[in-house]
C-alpha cells in the first residue's frame, strides 16, 4: 500500500517521507512581513481613535471610519488568513460575496430613499 501511494506520488520508494511531509506543510513567510503589517495596523486603528479625538462629524467622519476599518480588515485578510498568495478562484470565492452584500445594502439604501419620498407626498397630498 505504502508503495503504491509512493509510486503514485513519484517518489520511488526509497524518497525519504520527511521531504514529501515537508513540502505539505507550506509556505513560511519572513517575520518582518507581518510586524510591517502590524505597524500598519497600529497605524491605522491611531488614525481611527484620532477621528474622535479631533471630533470629526458628518460624512467626514463616517467616510474616514469606513476607510479605515475596510483597509484593516483588508490588511488582515491579505496577509494573516493568507488571501495574498491563495488562488484566484479562492480569494475570489471568499471576497465576491462580501462585496456582493455591499452592493445589495446600496440598493436597499437607494430603495428606502425612494419609498420613503414616495410615502410622504403621497400622505402629504391626502390632508
Amino acid at each position: 500500500m505504502a508503495q503504491a501511494e509512493a509510486r503514485e506520488h513519484g517518489l520511488q520508494g526509497h524518497a525519504a517521507p520527511a521531504q514529501a511531509v515537508g513540502h505539505a506543510e507550506g509556505q513560511q513567510h519572513p517575520i518582518r512581513l507581518y510586524l510591517v503589517v502590524w505597524g500598519w495596523l497600529f497605524v491605522l486603528s491611531a488614525g481611527s481613535y484620532s477621528i474622535d479625538y479631533f471630533g470629526l462629524q458628518g460624512y467626514l467622519r463616517w467616510g474616514l471610519i469606513l476607510t479605515f476599518m475596510m483597509l484593516k480588515a483588508g490588511l488582515i485578510v491579505a496577509v494573516f488568513m493568507h488571501m495574498a498568495w491563495e488562488r484566484l478562484a479562492l480569494a475570489y470565492a471568499i471576497l465576491v460575496p462580501p462585496l456582493l452584500i455591499l452592493v445589495f445594502v446600496w440598493i436597499m439604501v437607494l430603495e428606502s430613499g425612494y419609498t420613503e419620498l414616495t410615502r410622504v407626498l403621497s400622505f402629504s397630498m391626502g390632508q
